[in-house]
């Protein structure tokens, strides 16, 4: 009988730390033939070898062609195929076209050729080799546990990644709550990112005469809406130290344009994006209870003392900073006197838009409104929670549509 290369250890070659995987990593040692094995040999290796898949055919140590344990053993057993091939060459039942690839080929390149080769590299495997001379034989199984491996690594570092941006986001944010909570007695804020980061952002800055509050909902959600969270909280804070607080739609009008250059929104149409927020902006004046507000597609909702209903009060359908948002745009300042014990509400459209219910539709300004009625008389945090609370059982099974934001107060 022809001697066979012995069957070595199935094991691996151990990557170096931290180095991407490579083909080679995946090469188990083991059994081969030549062409001058005939069938019956290989008949017997697979019967000493039963934990042999597929069967190397190496010609001067380089690989030639690869044998299927089920398939040879399928054709063997066919009435006369033992008495008529059994003598002949290994060759007549190889794969003449086997996946051969180096042993330096990433594990990423790898599963490429592996699919455009077809199902057979799955199935039988694939022959790895290094300077063109056979190292041993590596399966898809084993491919797709280093590759599920590798992608569960780099999904753990990009959440390591978010977890920390949702700090920073969150330290950003937390100045303004701490404001928010020293100045106003009976106020409700809520910030509910889909992900574990945000698109939408808030900002309440205290003045010697009032105050100046702020609710954003910028493009996307997730990554994306984060960074322009930052873009925008950025131009609002230096828009502020510009103008001060007293004119929220002066504020817009800076805010737009430094979005716009920041984006290189300039040319309209004509720019690679088209990314921008909706907003209001609230300046409360402390000594007239009048209250300065501005939106960008983003309306208050305003429920006065002794009033039955809810009273909406509409923004500029305009948004900030949109490629098609013209550079020179104005936005319109409204001006209400507040009452005693007058509820005033901004939410972004997260808390509207979200599907829910028998029908799987949205939650709509009217249930809003009707929910706000029917928790009046509660002090903000509660009323807040309330709200938070009907629009959980109202959303049921059904997903996170986008990041909510929710700012309320009660002029006392």
């Amino acid at each position: 009988m022809i001697p066979t290369v012995p069957l070595a250890s199935p094991t691996r070659r151990p990557p170096a730390r931290f180095a991407q995987p490579v083909a080679g990593d995946l090469a188990l040692a083991c059994v081969s033939v030549t062409p001058e094995h005939n069938n019956a040999q290989v008949f017997e290796i697979f019967g000493r070898h039963r934990e042999l898949g597929s069967l190397p055919v190496l010609e001067d140590g380089r690989p030639i062609g690869l044998i299927n344990r089920a398939l040879f053993l399928s054709q063997i057993a066919k009435p006369f195929h033992k008495e008529l091939f059994e003598k002949k060459s290994c060759i007549a039942f190889m794969d003449k076209q086997p996946l051969v690839v180096d042993a330096a080929v990433t594990v990423e390149q790898l599963a490429l050729l592996t699919v455009e080769s077809g199902e057979k590299a799955l199935a039988d495997g694939f022959l790895i080799t290094e300077q063109g001379r056979f190292t041993g034989v590596g399966y898809g199984l084993d491919l797709m546990r280093v590759i599920a491996e590798q992608q569960a690594e780099r999904n753990r570092h990009i959440m390591q990644s978010i977890d920390y941006a949702s700090v920073i986001q969150r330290s950003m944010l937390g100045v303004s709550s701490a404001a928010l909570q020293r100045r106003l007695g009976d106020a409700c804020l809520v910030w509910e990112p889909r992900d574990t980061v945000g698109g939408d952002f808030y900002l309440f800055q205290d003045d010697a005469d009032g105050w100046f509050a702020a609710v954003a909902d910028c493009t996307g959600h997730g990554v994306p809406g984060a960074f322009l969270t930052l873009i925008a909280h950025a131009a609002l804070k230096q828009a502020l130290e510009r103008h001060g607080p007293r004119d929220p739609a002066l504020l817009m009008t800076e805010v737009s344009q430094a979005i716009k250059a920041s984006l290189g929104q300039i040319d309209g149409a004509g720019s690679a994006s088209n990314d921008g927020l909706d907003a209001a902006f609230l300046w409360f004046d402390a000594a007239s209870s009048r209250l300065s507000f501005a939106g960008a597609r983003t309306p208050l909702l305003l429920q006065e003392p002794g009033q039955a209903g809810v009273e909406i009060i509409d923004a500029d359908r305009l948004g900030l900073g949109y490629a098609d948002t013209p550079a020179d745009a104005r936005w319109t300042c409204r001006h209400i006197d507040l009452r005693p014990g007058a509820v005033l509400l901004a939410c972004t459209d997260g808390l509207v838009d979200q599907i829910g219910g028998p029908k799987a539709i949205a939650f709509g300004r009217r249930r809003l409104r009707e929910a706000l009625v029917r928790h009046r008389e509660l002090p903000m945090a509660d009323l807040g929670a309330a709200l938070m609370q009907e629009l959980a059982g109202y959303q049921g099974s059904q997903l996170r549509r986008d990041d909510l934001t929710l700012f309320g107060f009660r002029l006392n």
